[in-house]
């Protein structure tokens, strides 16, 4: 390899401002010799893939050497990172609050697993996400250190095809083919996914001979469809005709179409039920606005999904907590369906299938929608509906306002009186809002009863990653702050458990100049688990300890991370913040919180969930639905 010519490519690309440009400015060779590695990161970079999020090893010493030389010229942006996890999650991060695509970059064995198990996170939200694993060797001579144990072939692709589209370059010359199958994975229109790109250690430094740069693809554009002939519009209407009990369950694909989604709820008059991903894609006073059905949902979420005759599906899949496991809609009568992906359009019984961009969909419904009058009968039926419903949204509002007030019962572990976490998160919910922050949520207790508890107006206000509820997202993703071209400041709201599944935030921050706040509320156990164990079986069981754990101390042994502690009362709680606030980098305010028989406890689950004793009742009510 010519490390001279790889470094000239490098500096024309930095001084082009992208190897688009250098391309067409002709300052690099159309046609040349080069490594597997470097193709791999102009591959990258011809997707407007720039910014790398790295822990290295043995496995991929040749790739890392050329995104050095790339970064000395700066042609791409490298951000160390201590765990693999973290990393996977604040690249996550990067791409779904910021819309920036960025590569992860591991060694062979357990840091490729460690971020294979961290994308599950991309996965499950639909997040484009590129991996590179180092992989093992091609030609057979022997077992490589830290590979998958086994007698078969391909190991690490065998395994990283279960979570998303997975591709081997055993063949350096199979780069463009690749390239292609990360760029139709990463950048899919609809539920993108991430792209595994498993290198072998021995093929990285490969050269491949008079390749073509232009035979890399470029970025795929955003691909806008729907569906060609009117059919199933006019078949969506005449339901609409038909049935005046009608809830929209708006998921995770509204959050790019909030203000569509309001003028169709609007014009059909309709009640909205959200997912707790999608908190935000109504106004939270919004008339309309159900709030979260399902599992965890609300009682006029809730109320909205069972008793509806008519429900039209927007973006959501059918995944147990949003809607109960499958007993959701106790009554529906039938379903339109508006999804760009054709299994998750198809998943109920009695559907008009709408699939395709749910905002091109949505026009021309309301396009369609306004050549036609519903029944007069039909139309009084809608004013009852959402009178019924809106009383619903009062009794949740009062009790959200009761549980939500400034509570302190006295806590077993701690010993003394202490703040709810409803009360607790409603007081960091307000600040949040103050500052104009982004509040970041991830598993267990604080993210059930955060969803049910913030008040937002905008989808782009907070990001609950509900797809896997992952343990630990909530802080790592506070790196993407430091990474993103235009941050935002970020409020991760996390459990003492959530926390201590991946603290390496603290050093990361530091070294990359995070500005974000982390608000632990510390109740000394996993309490979504605790709670359940005691609402299934009276009793919890190995889901605390009586560790006391100084989470001040523990922030501020890391220079240039400032802890506070949050208090025992309401005002200590809101100076904290304020003072946390006030830190140029990462604060971290640890707020003691309630956990025993008290309901004031949380907010209170209102459906169903096919787990553990429910299994019975939820399975015969599941059995009974026809659609």
């Amino acid at each position: 390899m010519n490390i001279q010519d790889t470094r000239a490519r490098a500096q024309e690309i930095s001084k082009a401002g992208s190897f688009e440009n250098a391309l067409s400015a002709k300052t690099i060779a159309g046609k040349v010799d080069l490594t597997l590695s470097e193709g791999v990161v102009l591959g990258l970079l011809r997707q407007d893939v720039r910014k790398f999020l790295v822990i290295f090893g043995h496995g991929s010493t040749d790739i890392g050497n050329i995104l050095r030389i790339y970064k000395e010229e700066g042609a791409v942006e490298i951000f160390q990172c201590r765990n693999e996890v973290a990393m996977a999650h604040a690249a996550t991060a990067l791409s779904w609050i910021y819309g920036e695509i960025p590569a992860v970059v591991t060694s062979i064995g357990p840091g490729a697993l460690q971020a294979f198990a961290g994308s599950l996170a991309a996965a499950s939200n639909g997040i484009g996400v590129y991996y590179i694993f180092g992989d093992e060797t091609t030609h057979g001579e022997g077992i490589n250190m830290q590979q998958i144990p086994g007698q078969r072939q391909n190991q690490f692709g065998r395994l990283t095809e279960i979570m998303g589209n997975s591709y081997t370059l055993h063949t350096p010359e199979a780069l463009r083919d690749a390239m292609r199958h990360g760029n139709n994975a990463v950048y899919r229109s609809n539920f993108a996914s991430p792209f595994f790109l498993c290198l072998p250690i021995n093929t990285q430094p490969k050269v491949i001979k008079e390749f073509r740069l232009d035979s890399l693809p470029k970025r795929l554009p955003k691909q806008v469809v729907a569906p060609a002939d009117d059919n199933c519009f006019i078949d969506a209407i005449a339901l609409l005709k038909k049935h005046g009990k009608v809830v929209i369950k708006a998921g995770g694909g509204t959050r790019h179409q909030p203000d569509l989604l309001k003028s169709f709820a609007e014009s059909i008059n309709a009640p909205v039920a959200l997912s707790p991903g999608s908190v935000g894609v109504l106004p939270d006073r919004h008339p309309l606005n159900m709030h979260v059905g399902g599992s965890k949902g609300t009682i006029s979420g809730n109320y909205a999904m069972e008793n509806a005759e008519l429900v039209i599906v927007m973006g959501a899949r059918a995944v147990c907590q949003s809607d109960c496991s499958g007993t959701g809609y106790l009554n529906a009568k039938a379903v339109i369906n508006i999804n760009g992906d054709i299994e998750s359009a198809a998943h109920y019984n009695n559907t008009v299938m709408l699939c395709g961009d749910i905002g091109v969909i949505i026009v021309r419904l309301l396009e369609v929608f306004k050549n036609h009058r519903r029944p007069e009968e039909i139309e009084q039926q809608a004013e009852g509906w959402v009178s019924s419903c809106c009383k619903r949204k009062s009794m949740w509002q009062e009790l959200k306002s009761v549980r939500c007030s400034e509570h302190m019962l006295y806590d077993v572990a701690w010993k003394q009186h202490v703040l709810t976490q409803p009360s607790a998160i409603k007081t960091a919910d307000r600040f949040t809002k103050k500052i104009n922050g982004i509040r970041i949520f991830d598993a267990g207790d604080v993210q059930a009863n955060g969803f049910q508890i913030i008040e937002v107006d905008h989808p782009d206000q907070s990001i609950t990653e509900s797809g896997s509820s992952y343990m630990g997202f909530a802080v790592s993703s506070l790196l993407s702050n430091a990474i993103a071209d235009e941050p935002r400041y970020m409020v991760a709201f996390t459990g003492d458990g959530s926390f201590m599944m991946n603290p390496q935030i603290l050093v990361d921050a530091v070294v990359h100049g995070v500005k974000a706040m982390i608000i632990i509320f510390d109740n000394r156990r996993m309490a979504a688990i605790s709670s359940l164990q005691t609402d299934q079986y009276n009793k919890d069981f190995a889901t605390n300890d009586g560790t006391q754990i100084d989470y001040v101390a523990m922030a501020n042994a890391f220079t240039g991370v400032r802890g506070f502690f949050g208090g025992f009362t309401f005002q200590a709680l809101e100076a904290a913040l304020e003072e946390a606030h006030n830190h140029k980098g990462l604060s971290v305010v640890h707020v003691p919180v309630y956990w025993g028989d008290d309901p004031l406890r949380d907010m209170g689950a209102y459906g169903r969930w096919n787990v553990g004793p429910w299994c019975e009742d939820v399975e015969r009510l599941y059995t009974e639905q026809t659609i």
